[in-house]
């Protein structure tokens, strides 16, 4: 066996696909990962529900007036005061949300191409679609990558919102969805939400290790109630708008 510059042996023990390990371990490795992209893709994805379910039932406040929704968006304004500067939680969550959702995009796209590396037949596929399931999910998260886009535009800058009136968001909520694009818009995307929840909480699941053969009804009953209910409870208001209970 040749010796080092040392006059010494090499470690045997240590190869350099082993040290190579040894400078990836922690977050790195996680992050290269399959395994760790589809914690990452799981983990971002529950708390983009949490986010919405929360979101969902500070809109539901419409229904009790616009002093009442007008008071509550004041709230959130001020919340962590004053510990925290006015605003300062929103931008939090709205930081947290836009790295939760970069992450579960880029994981998403990686774990893709790793699927279809070196296997003619199934890259043959994908480019057909793939499978229903698949197909959805991916025009899904297009969808409403443009919808957040479109949401912020509408109700956080009012670029898009032709009657908007700073400051008052439920006047700005009722502008809105007096028009029939926005209507359009906003159920549209809501309908890719609810396909989305319903097969991500699933596919969560089964990465956490939640889901088995005793679980897994009970899990897809979960799934369907939150999607339903999550996108379900979005479109309370716009079809309230609509129909004049709103306005």
């Amino acid at each position: 066996m040749a010796l080092d510059t040392r006059g010494k042996r090499p470690d045997s023990t240590t190869s350099p696909k082993r040290a190579a390990r040894k400078r990836t371990a922690g977050p790195v490795a996680l992050w290269r990962s399959t395994i760790g992209k589809k914690v990452i893709m799981a983990t971002t994805g529950l708390f983009m529900i949490g986010f919405l379910a929360a979101h969902m039932v500070g809109n539901i406040k419409v229904f009790s007036g616009a002093e009442a929704f007008n008071s509550y968006s004041q709230w959130l304004r001020t919340l962590g005061e004053p510990i925290l500067p006015p605003s300062a939680f929103l931008w939090i969550m709205r930081i947290a949300l836009v790295v939760a959702v970069v992450a579960h995009i880029v994981s998403a796209v990686q774990l893709t191409r790793r699927n279809t590396q070196g296997q003619p037949k199934v890259r043959a596929k994908k480019r057909l679609g793939g499978t229903y399931v698949a197909f959805t999910m991916r025009s899904g998260g297009v969808i409403l990558t443009l919808f957040v886009i479109w949401h912020i535009l509408d109700f956080t800058t009012l670029t898009v919102n032709a009657n908007a009136l700073p400051g008052h968001p439920y006047e700005n909520l009722v502008a809105t969805f007096s028009s029939w694009y926005g209507n359009v818009i906003y159920l549209v995307a809501l309908a890719a939400v609810g396909f989305h929840l319903w097969h991500g909480i699933w596919a969560a699941a089964q990465t956490l290790g939640v889901g088995t053969t005793r679980r897994n009804r009970a899990i897809r009953g979960f799934a369907t109630l939150a999607a339903v209910g999550i996108a379900g409870g979005f479109a309370l208001v716009p079809l309230a708008v609509m129909m004049g209970v709103v306005s």
